[in-house]
């Protein structure tokens, strides 16, 4: 915004400059050519329409070149990413640790340093899975598999939200995001897995029900296959919906 605001503001003060200098040239009391019969000027062209075109061209070039590379499915450099499954529900996320083996509901823990792909569908209305702290919002919905990599480089605690309006739980619909260290998040890991609880049919069906400020809630075993047959329960297909690494 600050290149575009600049490179704008350059023409802008030029325009200024020039509407200046033209009142001081051919103010009354000048000595500047009058001429009433002038018709047409190749330089006036070139300057008239070539500049405002150039301006098109760069700006044009700038938002191409910025936006993809901020695209949100463009892989993270660094270590392999970690894949955190989230599914979006009234009102809550849940998030789902495949190399792990564990879910969790409200709360994501993120290893400091370590690039993180999060794979993202909906079980109800559209939502928009967003960190502030760590990057732009992207898009969830059912039957449907988007992606957002994320990284966090400094350990912390934030907050992640739903940024699209989604019913009466709208405003409530916020998650703790944990930025922690590689020992601390193993442990945080293994706190997971202790908890005994399974996420099942049964389990998921429970926690599907609309509710609103859940508690923050684990779940020590997953099925393998649980986020891509979620996809699929409501016509989709996963992208990833085969044998990958942690699955």
């Amino acid at each position: 915004m600050l290149q575009a605001f600049g490179l704008m503001l350059a023409l802008v003060l030029v325009v200024i400059a020039a509407t200046l200098f033209f009142a001081w040239r051919y103010r009354a009391t000048g000595k500047a050519l009058h001429q009433p019969d002038w018709d047409r000027s190749l330089a006036v062209e070139i300057v008239t329409w070539g500049i405002p075109a150039l301006i098109i061209a760069i700006l044009g070039t700038m938002v191409w070149n910025k936006t993809h590379a901020l695209d949100p499915y463009k892989p993270l450099p660094g270590a392999p990413p970690l894949v955190v499954q989230a599914i979006a529900l009234d009102w809550k996320w849940l998030f789902i640790y495949p190399e792990q083996g564990i879910a969790t509901v409200n709360e994501v823990a993120l290893p400091v340093g370590r690039p993180v792909t999060f794979r993202l569908t909906s079980e109800v209305a559209m939502n928009s899975f967003m960190i502030p702290a760590l990057g732009g919002q992207i898009y969830a919905m059912a039957g449907m598999e988007t992606r957002l990599n994320l990284r966090a480089d400094t350990p912390g605690r934030s907050e992640g939200r739903n940024m699209q309006f989604s019913g009466g739980g709208f405003a409530a619909q916020t998650f703790a995001a944990l930025a922690l260290p590689e020992q601390e998040f193993d442990d945080w890991v293994t706190k997971a897995r202790s908890t005994g609880t399974a996420l099942n049919a049964a389990s998921f069906a429970k926690l599907s029900k609309p509710s609103v400020a859940d508690p923050v809630r684990y779940y020590g075993t997953v099925p393998v296959d649980f986020f891509a047959k979620r996809i699929a329960a409501h016509g989709g297909m996963s992208h990833h919906s085969g044998n990958e690494a942690g699955h």
